[in-house]
């Protein structure tokens, strides 16, 4: 990954970070901008929100050439990462899809957070083997489904403005609570399908070109 696009990355992470979190510093449970049941769904929520906003945030760096070329830098973000991020993010995210009572977004977000989990896994063992081309494939693809915390809230505006010509402008604020779990669950395959493709891209360049992650 380009300096630019990681630097670009971090920009947007931070940003959309700020905006997710914001709500929820004051642990107002009027403030929930989802509805919630009562005060352990709510926590659990902002537990998950917390700790996704930590691996959104923490992903980019690790995509810099700069960081990457510093092992012991590298390797203590990836960790906090994998351990302050993504593990307890996805695994209590299971039980905020299920309490959503919306199927797409319960089978949506629970099939994300599973393979946010086991990519999470693939990329550990494979820097565990020192395969770090595979570590980097893998991180890649984890960091795809991270990302689905800014491409859900892309899409669902986008969905609600290709309304306009047929519903009219004041029908699109009805449609936008029915738009979120089409856009949780568009958001990670989107960002999987591009990631994978550059991938793809990517192995076709001869291994010499490569710039392997240092450890």
């Amino acid at each position: 990954m380009r300096r630019r696009t990681a630097w670009l990355m971090l920009i947007v992470a931070v940003v959309a970070a700020s905006v997710l979190v914001y709500p929820y510093l004051g642990l107002d449970i009027d403030d929930s901008r989802l509805d919630v049941g009562d005060s352990l769904h709510y926590h659990v929520l902002v537990g998950h929100i917390a700790t996704a906003a930590v691996a959104l945030v923490l992903g980019p760096l690790q995509f810099m050439p700069q960081v990457r070329a510093r092992r012991r830098i590298h390797r203590t973000i990836g960790r906090a990462y994998l351990l302050a991020g993504v593990l307890p993010s996805a695994a209590v995210t299971i039980p905020v899809a299920l309490w959503s009572g919306r199927v797409v977004t319960q089978i949506g977000l629970t099939t994300a957070a599973v393979l946010w989990l086991v990519t999470g896994g693939l990329a550990y063992r494979a820097a565990r083997r020192r395969d770090f081309v595979s570590h980097r494939n893998w991180m890649m693809r984890n960091y795809a489904l991270t990302f689905l915390a800014v491409t859900s809230r892309v899409l669902v505006p986008l969905f609600l403005v290709t309304q306009i010509p047929f519903r009219g402008a004041g029908a699109v604020g009805e449609l936008a609570t029915s738009m979120i779990p089409i856009g949780q669950t568009l958001g990670w395959i989107v960002n999987l399908v591009v990631v994978e493709a550059v991938i793809r891209r990517r192995t076709r360049v001869p291994e010499a070109r490569l710039d392997p992650v240092a450890r």
